[in-house]
């Protein structure tokens, strides 16, 4: 189901003053781009994205004080499509006589900012990306490790939280446990955070309930985090063949976006919080162009081939 922001939510955000259409702030935004009708207002509307929120600043204003009442009235019939969410003016400027009687007429509301039109846009492009994004909650635990945000998954009683604590002692950060609530943003990064109800909060079997940050404190805790990787936890299976190299790099989906993981088996004796530990160094290491196990392959294939020219 697509997600909607309504234009009263906007109001709100933004202190935006209502200048007409007051009975359309219901109306709902779908997209998070935002369009200045500047060739609109010349009276070209053959490719009008007209579901966008539209700007007004001052050059489309000061272009409609130019055109005679007609003509205005005009432009304005036709920039209040019916799938305009709302029209925005900055600057604090004055609205067209025309543009507030064909809202009223239509329902869609106009509103004014004081904010000058280049930082309202991107301030409302920002708000609109984190309120439109696409998300999901994912059953996890999600921890900053060396500044690698790393998604901890696997099966009901794997230990999750109990490495996520052993993490937090080793000076790590906890985001959030059990429930993973990530958005994805428009380039296709993952953030990661904490339901409100469960922040800072990780559950210990036998033990129960313990706020992360009244026990280690604030530096043991943080908000969100960017997902950089996901480390998946499984119950050790002596007939299935894991990897000992590293070579063949295994990716996952979450929502649009494909993500490394890493799969690691479980039983008793392994200390999962360093091997965590490490799998963040790794992980860092590749991404500065540092691979071990292609290097260790590579000085297996060259050792290979001079015992091979040498007995030839």
């Amino acid at each position: 189901m697509a997600k909607k922001v309504r234009v009263s939510e906007l109001v709100r955000q933004f202190q935006l003053e209502i200048l007409a259409g007051e009975d359309g702030l219901k109306r709902n935004i779908t997209v998070d781009d935002l369009y200045r009708p500047g060739l609109e207002m010349a009276g070209y509307f053959h490719y009008f994205p007209s579901e966008r929120v539209q700007l007004l600043g001052r050059t489309e204003i000061s272009f409609l004080n130019m055109l005679d009442s007609e003509e205005r009235k005009l432009r304005m019939e036709r920039l209040c499509h019916e799938e305009t969410p709302c029209i925005i003016l900055t600057r604090g400027l004055e609205a067209p006589k025309e543009l507030l009687e064909q809202s009223n007429e239509t329902q869609i509301p106009v509103l004014r900012s004081n904010v000058a039109t280049t930082i309202l846009s991107s301030r409302i492009t920002d708000f609109l990306e984190h309120k439109l994004a696409p998300t999901a909650t994912i059953h996890g635990v999600l921890v900053d490790v060396y500044g690698v945000g790393m998604l901890i998954t696997g099966g009901s009683g794997i230990g999750k939280s109990e490495t996520a604590l052993e993490l937090v002692k080793r000076g790590h950060r906890l985001v959030a446990d059990d429930a993973v609530e990530i958005r994805q943003t428009s380039d296709g990064q993952l953030h990661g955070t904490a339901p409100e109800l469960i922040r800072h909060l990780l559950e210990i079997r036998g033990l129960g309930i313990i706020n992360v940050m009244t026990l280690f404190g604030a530096g043991a805790v943080r908000t969100q985090k960017r997902i950089g990787l996901v480390i998946k936890l499984e119950n050790w299976q002596q007939d299935k063949q894991y990897d000992r190299l590293g070579l063949d790099e295994e990716r996952t989906k979450i929502i649009d976006t494909d993500i490394p993981l890493v799969t690691i088996p479980v039983r008793p004796g392994r200390n999962l919080a360093v091997i965590i530990e490490v799998a963040a160094m790794n992980f860092r290491l590749k991404r500065m162009g540092y691979n071990a196990a292609l290097q260790f392959t590579n000085k297996l294939t060259e050792t290979i081939a001079d015992d091979i020219d040498e007995y030839d």
